[in-house]
């Protein structure tokens, strides 16, 4: 009789729920903070019309140097200017035959960050007096690595260790070991829905022509309060328990 191979000995697994000498918790922990916004957003957009592609550029090129003029008279309350998208657009003639152009468009998009609220009213209604200006924003937001964020973080860590302690406690026992600590969605990421959370848009468009008798008085902006979340979820060990 042939003998049977020696079977071989299946792989101990971990348990996933902890062991009787070693309990195993899990818990959530959350944080939400709310704080003033450090930065302000706000895009520019200059339009211009002309009869010929020319005209249309030198008064778009014209009116883009008022703008970026003006933002940049603010100094050190402008973070950040950035030009964006520029077009020339010609538009047809609507009807008759062939393709005869009735006039051109174009747009330069501008963004521009502050971090001085009190200029951001002022600059925001000058802009909006300019010709075919829009303003759109602001959009008020915290720095990435603004200090709130990292006290949201270090709050829910002491939430989820607090939380803990409390259940180890109902139990008779201890806290033994941190087994993990791990952002929710850390380990399967989901997408961020489009647009950021909170943030309000505000449009102002000025159609003025040159020499407009005086400037408006300036808008009176109240910034938004920021709002932080933090969550995590935390796995512990604990001392078996006497049950």
């Amino acid at each position: 009789m042939t003998p049977h191979p020696q079977e071989r000995p299946e792989p101990a697994t971990t348990a996933p729920y902890g062991t009787p000498d070693a309990p195993r918790i899990a818990v959530r922990g959350e944080a939400h903070l709310e704080a003033d916004p450090e930065i302000a957003r706000i895009g520019i957009t200059v339009s211009a019309r002309g009869k010929d592609r020319r005209s249309a550029l030198d008064d778009l090129t014209r009116r883009n140097t008022a703008a970026l003029d003006l933002v940049k008279s603010y100094g050190q309350a402008v973070e950040r200017l950035e030009t964006g998208t520029l077009s020339i657009t010609p538009e047809l003639v609507r009807h008759g035959r062939g393709e005869r152009i009735r006039t051109y468009h174009g747009a330069v998009h501008i963004t521009a960050e502050l971090t001085d609220f009190t200029a951001l009213g002022e600059l925001t209604t000058r802009l909006a007096d300019l010709e075919l200006t829009r303003v759109d924003g602001p959009w008020w937001q915290l720095r990435s690595d603004s200090p709130v964020r990292r006290q949201a973080r270090q709050q829910a860590v002491r939430e989820a260790v607090q939380r803990a302690k409390e259940y180890a406690e109902a139990l008779g026992t201890t806290l033994a070991a941190l087994v993990e600590i791990a952002d929710i969605g850390a380990e399967n990421p989901q997408p961020l829905p489009p647009g950021a959370p909170g943030a309000r848009m505000r449009s102002m468009a000025g159609y003025g022509a040159p020499g407009a008798a005086a400037e408006a008085a300036p808008l009176d902006l109240e910034p938004e309060r920021q709002h932080v979340y933090a969550q995590l979820n935390a796995r512990f060990t604990m001392k078996p328990p006497k049950l």
